[in-house]
């Protein structure tokens, strides 16, 4: 074979090797069970405190307080920090708070030094939290009414310390369409979900940011996010930080549960990506192999069909069987595992046929990222975060 069908050859492999697992992946990522709201864990139903980190969201903090206000099943709190918020929403929290008990405002203090904003608001939430369950997200999520019910039920039965899922993402902006459903590609390519449940291993744990409801013990044990205070991806050290204090952690398909629009727009998108995309995966060593895997296995067999198909309707056609095969299986993988994923989320299926677009550019911002994070120039919210400090070894 040539060298370039040797390289389509082992680019199809990598395609098939992330359809299998993706199809692996789904059938273990499902939807915690629906629970009667007689049927609540325990003697007396415990006490869930929601907590809603909010800089500048004005946008936002009012629907998601009352979202989960409105869960049913659990008695629930809600906690809010101000960080520092410049725009209205001191007052919408002040309104949210006077006309409901159930809402409480969390006092602001000064940023310490070496931390990040949204790990600090949750760390002081959860001092003043009262519930057996913490349940961390963002003010641009909106939960489903049973939402709480299910996790905290599903949660219990498997006696976890950790359960996260990922909301169904709303998008709009192109960019939003191309990188928002990407974390679910790579989440479901890469991580094996099997191995994940089978061992306690920190560095096979996942989770989602926007949705992390954590049992009160496992969270004091672990250290909470003092253990990520310098990070800006708590959706993947907590859930470590909780698997290293011995407590089990799970990931559960969260499109019935929530839905967030991350990003309001193409600049936001890539902004709020850059920031914590490469801390995400925390080695350049694997960045430039899952790298290369993308541009082999997702990027250049669509290149070379177009190619192939222009030669072919030419005077003197050419017909590389071996070349073509290889470049037209992967592309079909790429488009199945691409669909099922689409399917499964809730995002629009016609987005796969942007398949080779979506991984160039997510690429591209993992690798922004990187620049970002190597140079101490990470930002989100109007402020700058440096290089977190290196990991514990333990």
């Amino acid at each position: 074979m040539t060298p370039l069908a040797i390289t389509l050859a082992i680019g199809a492999f990598f395609a098939a090797l992330a359809l299998v697992m993706t199809i692996i992946n789904l059938r273990a990522y499902q939807p915690p069970p629906s629970v009667p709201t007689r049927d609540v864990p325990g003697d007396a139903p415990p006490v869930v405190s929601v907590c809603i980190p909010a800089r500048n969201e004005e946008r936002n903090l009012e629907a998601c307080a009352r979202a989960a206000l409105a869960c049913v099943g659990l008695p629930v709190e809600v906690l809010v920090y101000d960080d520092q918020s410049t725009d209205s929403t001191p007052r919408i929290l002040a309104s949210l708070a006077a006309h409901d008990p159930r809402v409480r405002a969390v006092p602001t203090l000064p940023l310490p030094e070496g931390w990040n904003g949204k790990q600090h608001a949750c760390w002081r939430m959860s001092q003043h939290a009262r519930g057996e369950w913490l349940f961390f997200t963002d003010a641009d999520v909106r939960l489903s009414p049973d939402s709480l019910l299910r996790c905290v039920s599903a949660a219990a039965a498997g006696n976890l310390g950790l359960l996260s899922a990922f909301p169904r993402q709303i998008v709009v902006s192109a960019g939003e369409r191309l990188l928002v459903p990407m974390i679910f590609f790579i989440l479901l390519s890469y991580l094996p979900f099997p191995r994940m449940r089978r061992t306690n291993d920190p560095s096979a744990s996942a989770g989602c940011g926007q949705f992390l409801l954590v049992r009160r013990d496992a969270y004091d044990a672990s250290g909470g996010h003092q253990t990520c205070h310098d990070s800006m991806h708590d959706g993947v050290k907590l859930p470590r930080a909780v698997r290293r204090a011995g407590f089990k952690t799970d990931l559960v398909d969260g499109v019935s549960l929530a839905t967030c629009r991350m990003y309001a727009s193409t600049p936001e998108a890539w902004r709020g990506f850059a920031k914590n995309a490469f801390e995400g995966l925390g080695s350049v060593t694997l960045l430039v192999v899952i790298t290369v895997i993308h541009m082999l296995g997702h990027v250049l067999p669509w290149a070379v069909l177009p190619v192939l198909a222009a030669k072919s309707a030419g005077p003197s056609p050419e017909h590389p069987l071996a070349v073509f095969s290889f470049a037209g299986f992967a592309v079909a993988f790429n488009l199945l595992q691409r669909f099922l994923i689409l399917s499964r989320t809730g995002a629009p299926r016609w987005l796969a046929v942007f398949h080779p677009i979506a991984v160039v550019a997510m690429t591209a911002v993992q690798w922004h990222s990187l620049l970002l994070y190597a140079s101490g120039k990470r930002q989100w919210r109007g402020r700058t975060m440096g290089r977190p400090a290196p990991a514990s070894a333990n």
